[in-house]
């Protein structure tokens, strides 16, 4: 019996777990992956946008040898605040159920079954890529997740996407020797891009040092070529890799299971109280990037650490 368990084991999950174990709290943080999987999933030459006190959590320094902090040292660093706490942590073990009865939430998960009186959703959204849904797409040649690029040196490859992430594959892979093309549903390369990256990647492909195909899509992969749907017909490459970086979205299905409501909205918004983060279910809190719905872009580890603070407040007050 806890009384709160924590779905997730980011940044923000953690944070709520350094808050809970402070407030006196029983908790537990269960992930289906590693700590912080998503950082972990990150490409290998990583570095983050903002600087290194900004992804602080639990008064635990955060140095870096750079400005901003890469991957590595990301890792390294909530490590070191799981172990400086000394938290709870049940890793790759999946939530695959939950049910409230009464003022008591029964979560059964890969491993165990755990019961609670609150629960704390913060599993981010990076785990579940958005599907092309084309033939082929299962082939072992199509990655949603990139990790570096010499695998792809002297390789016909086929990056899908106009963000931030497929920029920065197209890019790297293309000075390690890939041959590149762009997929791009758009008319150009999306407004979000790094200011500074975004000149880079346009002049690559006004030089055609970069293949680009716009308002096009994939159709269908085969193992060694593909289908793109482009404005003058079908086009078809050779091709060695495909790179999806389409994007990625929450899990849904669980905010589902646990009875979490939706605003009707386009970005399918998660319905919560923006001063205690509770949903409309009672004793259910949302923390982290999952609040956005498929606006993935609007909540992260800088501005949503602050929700850690907010949930146990008001749930230590609750359980007074």
């Amino acid at each position: 019996m806890y009384d709160v368990i924590i779905i997730g084991a980011g940044p923000i999950g953690l944070a709520c777990g350094i808050e809970a174990k402070k407030a006196g709290l029983e908790y537990v943080i269960i992930d289906k992956g590693c700590l912080v999987n998503s950082i972990y999933n990150y490409p290998l030459n990583m570095s983050f946008f903002s600087t290194s006190e900004r992804l602080e959590i639990g008064g635990v320094p955060f140095i870096s040898h750079a400005n901003k902090p890469n991957r590595f040292e990301a890792l390294e660093y909530y490590r070191r605040v799981a172990l400086s706490w000394d938290l709870k942590l049940k890793l790759y073990e999946e939530v695959n159920s939950s049910v409230k009865e009464g003022d008591l939430f029964t979560i059964k998960t890969s491993k165990g079954t755990y019961q609670s009186r609150a629960i704390i959703l913060a599993t981010g959204f990076y785990d579940i890529p958005y599907m092309m849904n084309v033939p082929g797409e299962d082939l072992p040649k199509v990655k949603h997740y990139y990790d570096e690029p010499h695998p792809y040196f002297g390789q016909k490859i086929v990056v899908v996407g106009a963000a931030n992430s497929a920029v920065d594959v197209a890019l790297e892979t293309y000075r390690k020797g890939a041959e590149v093309t762009m997929v791009i549903r758009e008319d150009g390369i999306r407004d979000t891009v790094k200011y500074w990256v975004k000149p880079d990647i346009e002049n690559r492909i006004k030089e055609e040092s970069i293949s680009s195909y716009f308002h096009s899509e994939i159709k269908a992969i085969r193992e060694h070529e593909v289908d793109i749907e482009t404005p003058e017909g079908v086009v078809t490459l050779e091709n060695d890799f495909v790179l999806a970086m389409t994007g990625y979205k929450p899990n849904f299905s669980l905010m589902d299971s646990l009875g979490i409501a939706f605003q009707d909205d386009p970005m399918h918004t998660p319905v919560f109280n923006d001063q205690t983060q509770e949903t409309n279910v009672e004793n259910l809190y949302l923390a982290g990037v999952v609040c956005g719905g498929l606006k993935t872009n609007k909540w992260f580890i800088e501005n949503s650490r602050v929700h850690a603070d907010v949930i146990i407040a008001d749930l230590s007050a609750k359980l007074k």
